[in-house]
This record gives C-alpha cells, structure tokens and sequence, in this order.
C-alpha cells in the first residue's frame, strides 16, 4: 500500500531504521523487565523487615505506594513497547494509526514506541485538555 506522506520530513523508514528501531524497542523491554526483577527482590527484602515504630511504617507504606504507581507507568510503557515491537512484525511501524500518514523518524528517535504522528497527537492533546477543562469547571459547585 503506497502512502504520500503529508510533510517532506515524513518518509517511510527504511530497513536500515527498522532494525535500529528493533534494537532500541527490545533494549528498552529489556532493560525495564530487569528493573522490574530488581524492584521484586527490593520488595521481598522489605518485607521481611519489620518496623520499629508508626513512623516508619507510615514511611514505608508511602514509599511502596509511590513505588506502585511508578510500576503502574512502567506496565504501561512495557506494553507500548511490545505493541511497537509487534507493529515492526506486522510492517506497520512508523504509520500513524490515526490518519495513516508517515510518523518522521525524528519523532520515533524520541518515543520509539509512538503511535501517532507528530500531528495527530497534538489534536489528541487539545481534545483531551479540553475535555479536562471541562470536568474541572464541572468540579466547581456554584453554592457555598
């Protein structure tokens, strides 16, 4: 399926890209599922530690529910990275999902695991900070 793309920088990757891409994909898979081994030997460790005092069991618990959101982002990117990876399989790395256009090879430099194009995220940005704009007037309860 041939595609102009919209913008002279935008060009289909060559196979040259592909594979450079692979490589900084699975570097990245890699390197977070070894985080992710070191993070649950860290936990099994703390656990078997008791604390001495509220205090310090007040500081661990908000150190492991911070740790826990972070891990929540880490999944997330883990996924976005397998789903790039599968993207490079399927031939359909480095086309926007959105509008079907070229994602520059600049913008994959930055977020390998990306989706869409430089243009079609910026729309998706302002429809979602108008729609938080939205819910935060919402938020506001006109009486006191």
């Amino acid at each position: 399926m041939s595609k102009t793309p919209k913008f002279e920088e935008q060009e289909p990757l060559t196979e040259e890209e592909l594979v450079q891409f692979r490589k900084v994909l699975e570097e990245r898979r890699a390197r977070l599922l070894d985080e992710a081994e070191e993070h649950a030997e860290t936990v099994k460790e703390a656990g078997a530690l008791r604390m001495s005092d509220e205090v310090d069991l007040a500081s661990a618990e908000y150190e492991q529910a911070f740790e826990h959101r972070l891990r929540d982002r880490e999944k997330g990117l883990l996924r976005k990275l397998e789903k790039a990876l599968k993207r490079i399989d399927d031939g359909e790395y480095g086309e926007c999902e959105s509008c079907g256009n070229f994602i520059g090879a600049k913008r994959l430099s930055a977020r390998p695991e990306a989706t869409l194009c430089i243009e079609c995220k910026e729309e998706q940005e302002r429809v979602e900070s108008k729609f938080k704009k939205e819910r935060e007037d919402a938020d506001q309860f006109p009486f006191k």
